[in-house]
């Protein structure tokens, strides 16, 4: 049963379109690996936004993803990709078809 998500959004620099687009795919492999991910979405919102959206069954999975290797990737490249910080909201699930 999925319990929690995560909704992460990043605004790409000016011209890091492509590179964040490329990097978020990249990243697909190593969250298969993460038996806590139920679910994990890669997003465009527009031209310059993006997001990845994220279940789990419960906290234990969250945090797990929040310490894997995607957040450290994530927050690696941040200054490199992105014109703000990510901004994560951890969320709270209460109704899934």
């Amino acid at each position: 049963m999925i319990t929690k998500a995560l909704l992460a959004r990043l605004e790409a620099k000016p011209g890091k379109e492509q590179e964040v687009e490329t990097f978020l795919k990249g990243a697909l492999p190593l969250v298969q690996d993460e038996k806590g991910t139920i679910h994990w979405f890669a997003i465009k919102f527009g031209t310059s936004t993006f997001g990845i959206f994220d279940t789990f069954s419960g906290e234990e999975g969250q945090q797990a993803h929040l310490s894997g290797a995607v957040a450290k990737a994530l927050m690696d490249q941040a200054p490199n990709l992105f014109s703000t910080p990510p901004d994560i909201a951890l969320l709270d699930v209460f109704a899934v078809k």
